[in-house]
């Protein structure tokens, strides 16, 4: 039995050196991945309340990427604007914010796609005897993040939904962010907002009895991990996809999901550069 834990043991070291001999030297020898991420975006990445560390679901998994490569993990936060810019530039290796993977986007970077993710409507507990469907928001102001595809995608489905059904179109309302969002739809000066299903089920806990989601989500995209387009960059990439495929063969993958209650937002395999 001894002898056999032993060769397992040697098996797996083996394995693991093996996979930190793909990596870039400059990371070999630095024996780190410097991430970006921006801790705004719960259950993807926030502070925990309670003690100020960083936590969520691409947290852990990027701590896992790093243990299962062998390499530490330091994380960078940095502006969302500014994570494709800092990838090319090398002040970071990579980013985990729940970025959705974009045409527009892979003309600078490469995406691992690891996380199935969409457009959800949404309104608060004062609207529940009205606002019941996505249709009931046709001629309401609705609120999402003016630095996300949200805006322009709630004007479209309006255009399809409400517009060419003879309805009133939604009012769209670019907000500072998901919070901005979110306080004015509590003080009711939205009635709808839209954020990423992957949120949903976080704030419907953190705050009971107050956000419905409204149908399911109206669009469907691919959130993705980016990577500089150079040889550098794409010897890091390969050397992510193969940890992040261990991760899901292994069942780590699975019970992040789960901790974070994300069930439908789960990419497997992952895929490269698959978002539209």
């Amino acid at each position: 039995m001894l002898r056999l834990t032993l060769t397992a043991a040697l098996l797996a070291g083996t394995a693991l050196a093996a996979q930190a001999q793909t990596v870039p030297d400059r990371i070999k020898s630095a024996g780190k991945i410097v991430v970006a991420t921006q801790p705004n975006y719960p259950p993807i990445a926030f502070k925990d309340p309670a003690t100020n560390q960083l936590s969520g679901f691409d947290i852990d998994l990027g701590e896992a990427i790093g243990k299962e490569l062998g390499f530490k993990i330091e994380w960078q936060e940095t502006a969302f604007a500014q994570m494709l810019p800092s990838i090319q530039t090398g002040r970071v290796d990579m980013a985990m914010a729940g970025m959705s993977d974009l045409p527009a986007r892979r003309e600078q970077v490469d995406f691992i796609d690891y996380m199935v993710s969409g457009a959800q409507f949404y309104t608060v507990t004062p609207f529940k005897d009205t606002i019941k469907t996505p249709e009931d928001l046709c001629g309401k102001s609705v609120g999402a993040s003016r630095s996300t595809n949200w805006p322009r995608q709630i004007g479209e489905w309006s255009e399809k939904n409400c517009v060419a059904k003879g309805k009133p179109a939604i009012t769209v309302v670019g907000t500072e962010g998901s919070v901005d969002a979110r306080t004015q739809l509590k003080t009711q000066r939205l009635q709808g907002g839209v954020q990423g299903s992957e949120t949903m089920g976080h704030f419907q806990k953190m705050e009971p009895n107050t956000y419905i989601p409204l149908g399911k989500p109206f669009t469907q995209s691919l959130s993705g991990i980016p990577f500089a387009k150079t040889a550098e960059g794409t010897q890091l990439r390969e050397a992510v996809t193969a940890a992040l495929g261990k991760l899901q063969e292994n069942g780590t993958y699975d019970a992040l999901i789960k901790k974070y209650g994300m069930p439908d937002n789960a990419l497997k395999p992952v895929t490269i550069n698959k978002g539209e």
